[in-house]
């Protein structure tokens, strides 16, 4: 028998337990307790977290090896794996993925500015976007075209490095060129527009962490993936007029 397997970082498990910390009313000893020594004796490897009351009376959530969510009964003897739905009036609401939204939030806003490449507006910065970038995709081209009307529009983009082949790759030494530049943004910009740049990878260069990131945390699937500053994941390219309708400005 197997929880949910595929691990994720500490910072994740450690949002993810201080949101749940905020949601919900702190869970009786003895029914935590037993939730865990039941889920524990069917798989003793698996890592458990916090246990915390869900939106449906009688079910309990569990985070399981740092992140993946299990609703389990009061007794610990059965649980449903998979994302949980509130049926409102006008609308079905995805719970699940509102609270991994929040995760992804809070792990992004936790990152280091200084370890992406930022195009800023001029003028006042009314929204931002993360992109999780390739230099190699068309769609990645596309959208680095529509930085500068982003820009102008209030929107700042801040890259994170996603070479889609690997950190083994040609395409990492490309990226990784971009991030140990002089100049990220020029270099960047240039690579993009499949310019002749000297590959350069430098030491401590952070594209490594940054598709770790992507991996295991923001679950990319491809590139360009946009991340919303709610922790919305757009997986692919959005023109700008959508993208500005979707940031609310």
């Amino acid at each position: 028998m197997t929880f949910l397997a595929k691990p994720l970082t500490a910072l994740v498990a450690s949002a993810s337990l201080l949101l749940g910390q905020v949601a919900f009313a702190a869970v009786d000893d003895a029914v935590a307790k037993q939730i865990k020594a039941k889920l524990s004796a069917g798989n003793p490897n698996a890592a458990l977290g916090e246990v915390r009351e869900s939106p449906v009376p009688g079910l309990y959530e569990v985070e399981v090896n740092g992140g993946n969510v299990l609703f389990v009964s009061k007794d610990g003897g059965h649980f449903i794996a998979g994302d949980l739905f509130e049926v409102g009036s006008e609308q079905v609401v995805n719970l699940s993925e509102q609270r991994r939204g929040r995760v992804r939030a809070e792990v992004l806003d936790k990152q280091d500015l200084k370890d992406m490449i930022v195009f800023s507006p001029k003028g006042e910065t009314k929204a931002h976007i993360y992109v999780f970038t390739d230099v190699d995709c068309g769609y990645c081209r596309k959208l680095h075209n529509d930085v500068p009307e982003l820009n102008r529009r209030g929107i700042e983009v801040r890259y994170l490095a996603f070479p889609r082949a690997g950190l083994n790759s040609l395409g990492y030494r490309k990226i990784a060129t971009a991030w140990c530049a002089d100049d990220p943004n020029k270099a960047l910009t240039d690579l993009k527009n499949r310019k002749d740049v000297p590959l350069n990878v430098c030491k401590d260069n952070p594209v490594a962490a940054q598709y770790k990131l992507g991996n295991e945390v923001i679950d990319v699937r491809g590139t360009p993936t946009i991340v919303m500053e709610d922790g919305t994941v757009v997986p692919g390219y959005l023109p700008p007029d959508t993208l500005t309708k979707a940031l609310g400005i």
